[in-house]
């Protein structure tokens, strides 16, 4: 009888396991099916996603496409106003102010009319130019030079990307222009220059990198240009002729958090042309940019001094520790730098700017 009770009671868990076990596997079974479902979902999703994502990519590029032919239209008619304004100017005698010949087209301020006023007064035979610190070449002081009157030129700036991308531009093939990758400094720049095919007489020779232009103008000699145009530090003032120290190293950034120890005052680059054979003749209207000539071929345009040309920079560009522009006046970016150690390019001593200052006004 036992025997019989407990066969009974095995046989009714068993079915209860075997129950629980279908169940089980139907709601699993179940459960499958709704991944699937879910995975469906998902796939048809990222299918849709997919699209979308090919559409935008497509339309991106065609938006690219785009913007590189309004680029390109944008910058025929900024020839055609260059091209009018150099007829414009083109009457104006020498010794006219230069703040009455500018116009921008490619470069910074004004110095694409002042050279178009220049070359249209001087007899230069070879054509050819050379600047550096020019970035992308976007922004030149000798882009309009040569896309406008057909000059030959050298280009150098010490990133890589930047120069890959002037050789990368549509119009690299139409123009004869070298452009080299180099972290100039008076000890290179002879060498570089010769290694680029660039000696003797040439056109133009612009200097603006920052930090070393009056050495490095100093060091050239496989060049012997007939405009010279070079950047100048106008927080130095008139008065004094200092410049940075010279340091292969320079870095303008890295040198005063202000980003205005830089470069050299306009007297000091008034001297050093007298002393290479050159005559200040102007400076553009921001106060920035000096400019020379060649002695032997300044014909009518009159000498001026550092004193009679100078004017105060408006451009506030100064920074605070942090690096935020802090728009500072004349008086404030003075004093900022008061104590930064310059040197003197007429007795050769190295002194605080303050000190320089004192001097010149005693």
């Amino acid at each position: 009888m036992f025997g019989k009770l407990f066969a009974k009671s095995r046989g009714s868990k068993l079915g209860d396991a075997v129950q629980k076990l279908d169940d089980r596997l139907r709601s699993t079974r179940g459960e499958i099916e709704s991944v699937k479902e879910k995975v469906q979902s998902i796939k048809a999703k990222l299918g849709t996603a997919s699209d979308k994502s090919s559409q935008i990519l497509q339309q991106n590029e065609e938006l690219r496409a785009e913007n590189r032919l309004l680029a390109r239209e944008m910058e025929s008619l900024k020839m055609l106003c260059g091209r009018m304004a150099v007829d414009r100017f083109a009457g104006k005698p020498p010794g006219t102010p230069f703040r009455a010949v500018e116009f921008k087209v490619f470069s910074q301020w004004g110095e694409d009319g002042i050279l178009q006023h220049l070359i249209h007064h001087l007899p230069i035979t070879r054509t050819e130019f050379v600047e550096f610190g020019v970035e992308d070449y976007r922004e030149a002081s000798t882009r309009f030079l040569l896309m406008n009157d057909n000059w030959r030129g050298l280009v150098m700036d010490g990133s890589e990307a930047h120069i890959q991308s002037i050789q990368g531009a549509y119009n690299h093939w139409c123009h004869d222009l070298t452009a080299r990758c180099a972290f100039i400094s008076p000890e290179n720049i002879n060498q570089l220059l010769e290694d680029a095919g660039f000696t003797g007489d040439i056109g133009i020779y612009s200097v603006d990198v920052d930090g070393m232009d009056y050495w490095i103008w100093k060091a050239t000699t496989a060049v012997s240009p007939i405009i010279v145009i070079s950047e100048f530090n106008g927080v130095f003032g008139s008065d004094i002729a200092v410049t940075v120290p010279p340091d292969a190293g320079f870095m303008r950034s890295k040198a005063h958090y202000s980003n205005l120890f830089y470069g050299a005052s306009l007297s000091a680059l008034e001297h050093l042309g007298r002393e290479k054979g050159y005559s200040l003749v102007g400076i553009n209207s921001a106060g920035n940019n000096a400019f020379f000539i060649r002695q032997d071929m300044l014909g009518a345009f009159p000498a001026r001094t550092a004193k009679e040309v100078f004017v105060e920079a408006r451009y506030r560009e100064g920074r605070d520790p942090e690096g935020r522009l802090t728009l500072a006046s004349p008086k404030e970016r003075r004093e900022t730098v008061k104590d930064l150690v310059v040197y003197n390019v007429r007795t050769g001593a190295t002194q605080p700017l303050s000190k320089a200052w004192a001097e010149a006004a005693s």
